[in-house]
């Protein structure tokens, strides 16, 4: 089962517009792996850590450029 992270990570994707695909290239990650991560299947130590900063990332920079 996903840890409540992810499904809270996963809101704050879809609200912002933000897909995996964005969020694994922020990371350097495989799209795959994002995906296994936010649906359970690994759980890194770090990964609530670097997946929110990831995510914050996209949305700042978004925002800069609306600005």
């Amino acid at each position: 089962m996903p840890a409540q992270w992810t499904g809270e990570l996963v809101g704050k994707m879809h609200n912002a517009g933000v897909t995996g695909k964005e969020l694994a290239a922020q990371l350097g990650k495989n799209p795959k792996y994002i995906s296994q991560v936010l649906n359970g299947h690994y759980e890194p130590k770090k990964a609530e850590r670097e997946f929110n900063a990831a995510l914050s990332a996209i949305i700042e920079g978004r925002q800069e450029k609306e600005d």
